[in-house]
């Protein structure tokens, strides 16, 4: 890892551990929300920019992790049973959406999840004898850790930053073993890479069915943290929005999914001074963002880089002309 990527790691822990406490209780939420936000954006940026496949279901499994925990909840099954189901359900599930990918690719791929998700969530807001409708599922109890009662906002915020924090490692180890270098061959050249002896159509799945998982575990940290779920929060549009939120951050970047999430979730509640206006604010900065920067915020210090070794070589190739010019 680069010192400027240490340096950025070391100033979100410390804020991250130590400014919650002085917090009210809304703003403990609030970083929560982000957490978990960040954790399903991790699995998205591995789709999308570690793979190269284009996603607009992701909001259908954190439903499915939600929904898994929540059901099971209300039925007196516990949080530590319901977590791993809802990770194999949303690994199997990923798996099976990743087949159109196979065969379909860009924009025709993105259509695909996006008719997944729109159908997921009709069953979602429709089998009410499951799902409760849009009247939700509510009173959703918070879990205990080694007989630690988590039910307070701080002590359960510090519970999802441990679960972030174990699923960043973990990505952290995937992206540098052998897997991670072929998702990134899968996502430049495919066909350089099936040269070379990857087997494109398992990354593939994986792609979809690793990111799936860390869905599933963001949605089911958000059904304790919310204690109450419906249908909503899981739409296309939200699909969407994990998208922007990767996309802004950095496609391909481990910390984009940090930073895009703090932008979707955190930058609105800032700009509620603008009270009606604050969403158009808000639309019209993330679309003068893309136009600046196409590849996120965390590409500023390479488009820096490369400034500045485009001005470095430009200072070279002037000096050595009129080095020439001299001696002729």
């Amino acid at each position: 890892m680069k010192p400027i990527h240490w340096t950025l790691a070391a100033v979100i822990a410390a804020v991250l551990l130590f400014v919650p406490p002085f917090l009210k209780n809304y703003g403990i939420y609030l970083f929560s929300y982000w957490l978990v936000f960040v954790i399903a954006t991790m699995g998205l940026n591995l789709t999308i920019g570690y793979a190269g496949q284009k996603s607009l279901g992701h909001a259908a499994f954190f439903g499915i992790g939600a929904y898994t925990v929540a059901i099971l909840l209300k039925a007196g099954i516990s949080f530590w049973i319901g977590l791993p189901l809802a990770m194999l359900g949303c690994f199997v599930v990923g798996l099976g959406l990743g087949f159109p990918a196979l065969r379909v690719q860009t924009i025709y791929l993105a259509f695909a999840t996006l008719g997944f998700n729109t159908a997921l969530w009709l069953v979602m807001r429709n089998e009410e004898w499951l799902t409760g409708g849009t009247f939700g599922i509510n009173n959703i109890a918070r879990p205990e850790l080694f007989g630690l009662d988590l039910s307070s906002n701080l002590k359960f915020y510090y519970f999802i930053l441990g679960i972030t924090v174990i699923m960043c490692a973990l990505l952290w180890k995937l992206l540098a073993s052998p897997w991670g270098k072929a998702f990134t061959a899968l996502r430049d050249n495919p066909i350089r890479a099936e040269s070379l002896g990857v087997n494109i159509q398992a990354y593939t799945l994986l792609s979809f069915a690793i990111g799936a998982v860390y869905a599933g575990v963001a949605g089911a940290l958000f059904a304790p943290l919310v204690e109450f779920i419906e249908p909503a929060p899981f739409t296309v549009g939200a699909s969407i929005m994990m998208y922007l939120m990767v996309v802004v951050g950095g496609a391909g970047y481990f910390w984009g999914p940090l930073l895009g999430s703090a932008v979707g979730v955190i930058l609105p509640e800032w700009l509620r001074f603008a009270q009606g206006w604050y969403l158009f604010v808000f639309g019209t900065a993330v679309v003068l963002l893309m136009l600046w920067l196409p590849d996120g915020l965390l590409s500023i210090p390479d488009k820096l880089r490369a400034r500045r070794h485009a001005k470095e070589a430009s200072a070279a190739r002037a000096a050595a002309a009129s080095k020439i010019g001299a001696q002729a």
